[in-house]
């Protein structure tokens, strides 16, 4: 097998953590803190339904600047989901996609990981930069 040919199922992540639309983004960002990842599918009814990262995260954090006592920000962070600044158009591949195109794919449209979605469209894992990295290093010191 060569790395022009290697699928996504090979090197992707199959355990995936994800989240629900009404997950509060304080605890999507614990989770993203704990489990060291950088990005979280979200999931309803098993069906992907949006994607959010850290920066996500960190975008809807709210600013030193604001006016807002630290009660009140609490409050509001408190109540802000998920939904509310997850991406809802996620790029996708499948698991027969060739790593080169799922990480062609990420290097044109800016994204570091792509879902991976089986043919009745259900999240069977997650690939990212780290992985198409892992692949290029095991691949050319074999």
């Amino acid at each position: 097998m060569t790395i022009q040919t290697t699928k996504v199922s090979e090197w992707m992540t199959k355990s995936v953590i994800t989240v629900e639309p009404d997950t509060p983004i304080g605890e999507a960002h614990q989770l993203m803190k704990e489990k060291r990842v950088r990005r979280l599918p979200v999931v309803k009814h098993d069906k992907l339904v949006g994607i959010i990262t850290i920066g996500d995260v960190r975008e809807a954090s709210p600013s030193d600047a604001t006016s807002l006592s630290i009660w009140e920000i609490n409050y509001l962070w408190g109540r802000l989901t998920v939904e509310k600044i997850m991406t809802k158009d996620v790029l996708t591949v499948s698991p027969d996609t060739t790593v080169i195109a799922a990480a062609k794919i990420m290097l044109e449209k800016k994204v570091s990981g792509l879902p991976v979605l089986d043919t009745s469209h259900k999240l069977v894992g997650m690939i990212t930069e780290s992985d198409v990295f892992r692949m290029l290093v095991k691949s050319t010191v074999e």
